[in-house]
């Protein structure tokens, strides 16, 4: 059995039977698709378990919020599901270190900031380099509150038809025993009523049934009593956690004429005193390796640096500016759109002034002098995962752009460009019409060509879409083995840092719900 282990792991790395020594093309498709299963992150066996992380963090102590809060009510499926995994890590993070301050960068609408916030009562700074982003973030935070104090009111008369629910079954209980304890008594033996005079029976029945009886009525009241009270220092207790100006202020009249007990007003003199620290600030700038962010934020103190879906070279910018500044204690970034990663070897020839690179990160590749390039970059933001479970590629747009390239460089002599025609397919109603609009888009002149040559082309190709569609199996296939390249080169580059204690890869999202689904978190020495 060992050796057909070991048989099976030099199969995948015997890199000659997947590709021709000579002319380098694919010979085994198999072969290639085994060997990128393996150098994968799932199969390597690299990440820590989100839960097992959970665990370390938190040891027996819960989480402190109220665990019936429902991201999804306030945003669609995929950015709940990654705002309340990501935001249940870093308060869990915030917690072991003692820290209350936050910095999102490339917070963008602000979701996850707002969350922190709201939920987990972390003062948290969002910095975008987008004004529109800043501004529309600001405008959606304070939509938020709002319904955040519908869902508080709601789970308020939540928790009150539950308490006085069970206070009506326990009553109805009581009322059975109740009966059934005196037909217990006048349901004797008939032999014994008989040998009973009424004046016999009834100070017996008065003095044990009776009193039991109201011992039973009284602990009803009480209970029931109990119970208000539960019902509704619960209802206040999602009010307490918040901060003050995270909800909008609540008319006097829909406030119940109770004394609050004396835990509820000591939660809310320590929330008041308290509430200057508990709030989410959008700020707008442009983030790079060596932003000063004491120019950023005034009142900088330690803090975590996160990142959801930090675009580019902003999430391994993200890694360096934690590396650098005393003030942030910890790091979780989840990066995306790894195709606009600055290469610091992919184009040797050509001088540039740029110091600080998106790719490589770690010695070991600056040292190789390691290039993806862009094809291969774009690659890796596929989704393997979603294509697994029937959420296939965009075949026909994939198929219009690569005809689109056919023609403009037989007609225009373009074989390459800088500009990208972008999400033009979605607006267009056909192969011509989209075509039309990218050549627009390019700064190219459409009039040069007709209608006729353009469908030509459509009809030449159109038999050799599967070909297409093969040979982008093949990319979904190496996308997870560029990922975890990239992924690595991070996390190799924290560990080659001397005041980092600990960091990780870790999955904290479901890929086929977010397919960048890897977190990199770490962890500085304690000073």
């Amino acid at each position: 059995m060992k050796e057909k282990v070991q048989g099976k792991k030099q199969d995948i790395t015997d890199f000659p039977k997947i590709f021709c020594e000579t002319s380098q093309k694919l010979v085994s498709v198999e072969a290639f698709a085994l060997t990128a299963k393996y150098y994968s992150v799932q199969n390597l066996g690299i990440c820590t378990p989100f839960e097992q992380l959970l665990v370390a963090l938190r040891g027996n102590q819960k989480q402190r919020t109220d665990e019936n809060v429902k991201p999804e009510e306030f945003m669609n499926l995929k950015k709940s599901h990654e705002v309340q995994a990501m935001s249940e890590l870093i308060s869990s993070i915030a917690d072991y270190c003692g820290i209350k301050q936050i910095i999102d960068l490339g917070s963008g609408k602000g979701y996850l900031s707002s969350f922190l916030s709201l939920k987990y009562g972390l003062k948290v700074y969002g910095i975008d380099s987008s004004n529109t982003n800043t501004h529309g973030a600001e405008e959606r935070n304070r939509k938020l509150k709002k319904h955040w104090k519908v869902y508080r009111r709601r789970s308020k008369l939540d928790v009150n038809g539950l308490a006085l629910q069970m206070a009506k079954e326990r009553k109805v209980q009581d009322e059975i025993k109740f009966k059934a304890d005196i037909e217990g008594v006048c349901n004797s033996s008939t032999a014994n009523q008989e040998k009973m005079s009424t004046s016999d029976f009834l100070p017996d029945f008065s003095a044990s049934v009776i009193s039991n009886i109201r011992k039973q009525m009284e602990n009803l009241h009480v209970y029931s009593h109990r119970e208000e009270n539960l019902c509704f220092e619960n209802a206040f207790s999602l009010r307490d956690l918040l901060p003050i100006n995270a909800i909008e202020p609540t008319s006097s009249s829909h406030i119940p004429k109770r004394k609050m007990s004396e835990t509820n007003k000591e939660r809310r003199k320590m929330t008041s005193k308290s509430n200057e620290s508990n709030i989410y600030s959008p700020l707008t700038s442009f983030i790079t390796a060596d932003s000063e962010l004491h120019d950023i934020i005034k009142d900088l103190e330690d803090c975590l640096m996160v990142g959801l879906h930090t675009c580019g070279d902003l999430a391994p910018n993200t890694l360096r500016i934690f590396t650098s500044k005393s003030e942030i204690k910890g790091v979780c970034s989840v990066g995306c759109c790894y195709h606009l990663l600055s290469e610091e070897f992919e184009n040797p020839h050509k001088e540039c002034t740029q110091e600080k690179w998106g790719f490589p990160m770690c010695h070991y590749l600056k040292e190789e002098r390691w290039c993806c390039g862009r094809n291969a970059r774009m690659s890796a933001c596929l989704a393997l995962e979603r294509v697994a479970v029937g959420q296939g590629l965009p075949t026909e747009s994939l198929f219009y752009r690569a005809v689109l390239q056919d023609i403009i460089k037989d007609c225009y002599g373009i074989t390459k460009c800088d500009r990208h025609v972008g999400k033009i397919y979605s607006k267009s109603s056909s192969f011509l019409d989209y075509v039309r609009k990218s050549l627009k888009k390019l700064g190219l002149d459409e009039s040069k060509l007709p209608e006729k040559i353009i469908m030509d082309y459509y009809e030449k190709y159109k038999p050799r879409m599967n070909e297409l569609e093969a040979f982008n199996m093949l990319k979904v296939v190496l996308a997870p083995c560029i990922e975890t390249l990239i992924l690595l080169d991070r996390l190799c580059y924290l560990k080659e840092q001397d005041d980092i204690a600990w960091s990780a890869l870790v999955k904290l999202f479901d890929p086929v719900k977010s397919p960048r689904c890897y977190a990199i978190i770490a962890l500085k020495k304690q000073q």
